[in-house]
């Protein structure tokens, strides 16, 4: 059975949107404005890299990350790995950077339940909430930088529902002020 991890760049008030400079968002960019580079922090996307066994993204970052992902050196091992875009909307894949169209949480359930390396979940805030108000998500690899930005697509949804147990596996705070957070969800 593989895991189901979200990995996402949040502030401190839980905002995810256009961490890395995508257009439309009023803090677009928000990790590099002020805070200064530490690549320690980003041990952990590396090694996510190293040890996840397949993408799944949200049509909205699955569109942003097609004509760009595919190019990077840097994303290599990413770029080898089996890619799902969960969309009831999407036609078609794109073919810069291909990927199996799932239309259903029952049908990531059935991929969670598949041998293999974890399921990673990178941007895709709607798909990750929904994933977590389903109860799916097995663990939570967060970098949380030191910015409050109010407005923006949040990590979790406000949908009421009952409460979930985290158990802080790893963490770490870097002198740039960026925390990274390792949480398992406790079944």
């Amino acid at each position: 059975m593989r895991e189901l991890i979200i990995t996402a760049f949040v502030s401190v008030d839980g905002v995810m949107e256009a961490p890395g400079g995508e257009p439309g968002y009023r803090n677009s960019g928000w990790t590099f404005q002020g805070i200064e580079f530490d690549p320690a922090a980003y041990e952990l996307k590396g090694r996510e890299q190293e040890e996840a066994g397949a993408l799944l993204v949200g049509r909205v970052s699955y569109e942003a990350f097609a004509p760009v992902w595919g190019g990077m050196p840097e994303f290599a091992r990413y770029n080898a790995l089996p890619r799902y875009v969960v969309s009831r909307t999407l036609q078609a894949d794109d073919e810069r950077w291909p990927a199996t169209i799932v239309r259903t949480l029952d049908e990531v359930a059935a991929l969670k339940e598949e041998d293999g390396g974890p399921l990673l979940v990178h941007g895709s805030a709607r798909l990750g909430a929904s994933l977590t108000d389903a109860g799916l998500v097995d663990r939570y690899h967060l970098l949380v930088f030191p910015v409050l930005l109010g407005a923006g697509k949040r990590l979790f949804s406000g949908t009421s529902h009952d409460m979930t147990h985290l158990r802080l596996e790893e963490h770490e705070a870097y002198g740039n002020g960026v925390q990274k957070q390792v949480l398992r969800v406790v079944r």
